[in-house]
C-alpha cells in the first residue's frame, strides 16, 4: 500500500524486510512512529531533532530514516473516530518497526489499553526493559553504578490476558460455582462466593520463546547470566512451571554455551575433589541429606550423575565458569537484591506481572520512568516506546523529560544494526545530564542544576553530539 490513513508513504524510504528470523535494514528504512497523547507531542519533537542529528552525524549522510506518522490515541479518535485505527496496524506490519510516545487508556471505548492491544494483536511477546545508571542522574540509593539489567518481561499472557469476570455478575456466579462443586469438590479450599475470579495463563510456548529470546540476548552481548524469576514456591502449576519450562530452554537448546546454577555446584565440587563419591557430592550440596526420604536421596544421586556424565567432559575443570550462568530467584527476594547487590544480576527473565513491578522498581533506583526506554518485541516486528504515561497536565508545556522515547530511539537503532548512532546519542545524553542541563524532574534533585525546557534539553544533546567523535560505521 502507498497510503495508510489517508498519509502517503514516504517515497524516499524503503520498507524494512524480515526473513527467516533476520532483519534487513536499507540506508532509509521507513519507520512509523505514533507521536503519543498529551507530553507525547512534546517529547516527541525533541526526540525526533536527537535522532536525525544522531544519523548524520554518524554516518554523514549515507543513511536516513524516513518517518512516517500513524496514529493511535487521542489524535486518532479525533481524526478517525477510533482509538486503534485498522490502518495504523497495517502499517506496522508492512515496516516491521516502528516508534512511540505515551497513549492514553480510553475510558467506556472497548480498548482496556491500548499499548496491550498492540502488543497483542502483532503478537509482541518480549517487553525489553533495559536498566542502567547514566553519569549525573540524581538516585535514591548510594550505588546507582551496580545498576545494569536487561529486563526480559512476558507480554502476552498471565493475568494481563484480561480474563476475569465481575463480582456480582451471572459469569462469575457460574464460574465460582464450577471450580466449588466440581474442581474443589471434596478439598478445603472453597472460593468466597463474592469474589471477583480471574484467570492466570502461562504456557509452554509463551515461557519457551521468552526465555529463548533472554538466553539469546545474554549470549549475543556478553551478559554474564540470565535469572528465571518466578513465584513458584507458591503458584507451582503457573509461575513455578515458568521456571521449569525456562530451565529447559537453558539446557535442551542451549546446552554447550550454558550451565544452570545448581549444575555448577556439581562440577565445582568435582573439580575441586576429583575422587569425590556422588554420595559425598549430594551431601555437600543438600545439607541435611541424611534426614532426607530414601526416595529423595537417590533421586539427588541420579540427578548429579547424570549431570556429571553429560557434561563434566565440557564443561567440568572450571569449563563452566565460562559459560552463560542461568539460575532463578524468588520474585519478592529479586526486589531486594536488586537494591542491595544490583550488580550480581544481569538479565531477568520473568512473566508478566512480575516483569511490570521490577522494571518500575530497578528503573526508580536510576532516573525513574521519565529516562526508562522500553520496547515490544515479537517474532518480525517490533514497537519501542516510552515507558510512562501522558502527564496530560504537563502537556504542550515543553517541560517533560524526553529521555524515555530518546533512550528508546538508542535501543531501536541498535536493534537496525545502527549503533553508532546509538552511542552518540547515548554519549550525548549522558553528557547533558552530567552537565546539569537538567528539565524539572531533575533539576530540583540536583544542586546546582540549570532548569531547561524539552527542547532545550534536546538542543544540548544535539550539540553534545556533535562535539563527540564517532566510531567508525559498520
Amino acid at each position: 500500500m502507498a497510503v495508510f490513513n489517508g498519509s502517503p508513504v514516504p517515497a524516499d524510504g524503503t520498507k524494512i524486510a524480515y526473513s527467516s528470523g533476520k532483519y534487513t535494514v536499507p540506508d532509509r528504512p521507513i519507520v512509523p512512529f505514533i507521536e503519543g497523547d498529551g507530553t507525547g507531542r512534546d517529547i516527541w519533537k525533541a526526540s525526533v531533532r536527537v535522532f536525525d542529528a544522531a544519523v548524520e552525524k554518524a554516518y554523514g549522510g549515507k543513511r536516513r530514516v524516513a518517518w512516517y506518522e500513524v496514529f493511535a490515541g487521542e489524535k486518532a479518535k479525533a481524526r478517525f473516530d477510533n482509538w486503534l485505527p485498522e490502518d495504523t496496524i497495517a502499517a506496522i506490519r508492512e515496516f516491521r518497526v516502528a516508534i512511540k510516545g505515551p497513549l492514553t487508556t480510553p475510558v467506556g471505548g472497548g480498548i482496556r489499553s491500548l499499548n496491550v492491544a498492540l502488543r497483542q494483536i502483532l503478537d509482541l511477546y518480549t517487553c525489553v526493559r533495559p536498566v542502567k545508571y547514566y553519569r549525573g542522574v540524581p538516585s535514591p540509593v548510594k550505588h546507582p553504578e551496580r545498576m545494569d539489567i536487561v529486563i526480559f518481561r512476558e507480554n502476552t499472557e498471565d493475568v494481563y490476558a484480561g480474563i476475569e469476570w465481575e463480582q456480582g455478575t451471572p459469569e462469575a456466579a457460574r464460574l465460582i460455582e464450577f471450580l466449588n462443586k466440581d474442581m474443589l469438590k471434596g478439598g478445603k479450599k472453597q472460593v468466597r462466593l463474592d469474589s471477583g475470579v480471574g484467570i492466570k495463563p502461562i504456557s509452554v510456548t509463551g515461557t519457551k520463546r521468552l526465555v529463548r529470546m533472554a538466553i539469546q540476548f545474554a549470549l549475543d552481548n556478553g551478559r554474564k547470566s540470565v535469572t528465571i524469576v518466578h513465584k513458584g514456591n507458591i503458584q507451582k502449576f503457573t509461575e513455578g512451571a515458568f521456571r521449569k519450562w525456562g530451565y529447559e530452554v537453558a539446557t535442551q537448546e542451549f546446552r554447550d554455551r550454558v550451565v544452570t546454577e545448581r549444575e555448577s555446584w556439581f562440577l565445582d565440587n568435582k573439580d575441586k575433589n576429583p575422587n569425590l563419591t556422588i554420595e559425598q557430592n549430594a551431601n555437600l550440596v543438600e545439607p541435611g541429606l541424611e534426614f532426607a526420604t530414601e526416595d529423595f536421596r537417590q533421586s539427588v544421586y541420579k540427578e548429579i550423575k547424570d549431570t556429571l556424565d553429560a557434561i563434566y567432559a565440557t564443561h567440568g575443570k572450571g569449563g563452566w565458569k565460562k559459560k552463560l550462568m542461568v539460575n532463578d530467584r524468588i520474585a519478592d527476594s529479586i526486589f531486594q537484591q536488586v537494591v542491595t547487590r544490583a550488580d550480581e544480576y544481569t538479565v531477568l527473565a520473568t512473566p508478566n506481572l512480575n516483569g511490570d513491578y521490577i522494571s518500575d522498581a530497578c528503573a526508580a533506583q536510576v532516573g525513574g520512568l521519565g529516562i526508562a526506554p522500553g520496547a515490544n518485541i515479537g517474532d518480525g516486528y517490533a514497537i519501542f516506546e516510552a515507558t510512562h504515561g501522558t502527564a496530560p497536565k504537563y502537556a504542550d508545556k515543553d517541560v517533560i523529560n524526553p529521555g524515555s522515547v530518546m533512550l528508546s530511539g538508542v535501543m531501536m537503532f541498535r536493534f537496525l544494526g545502527w549503533t553508532e548512532a546509538a552511542d552518540l546519542i547515548e554519549q550525548g545524553l549522558e553528557r547533558t545530564i552530567d552537565q546539569k542541563k537538567v528539565t524539572y524532574d531533575f533539576e530540583r534533585l540536583m544542586p546546582g542544576a540549570t532548569k531547561v525546557k524539552t527542547s532545550e534539553f534536546a538542543d544540548a544533546i544535539i550539540e553534545n553530539m556533535r562535539a563527540a567523535v564517532p566510531t567508525a560505521a559498520h
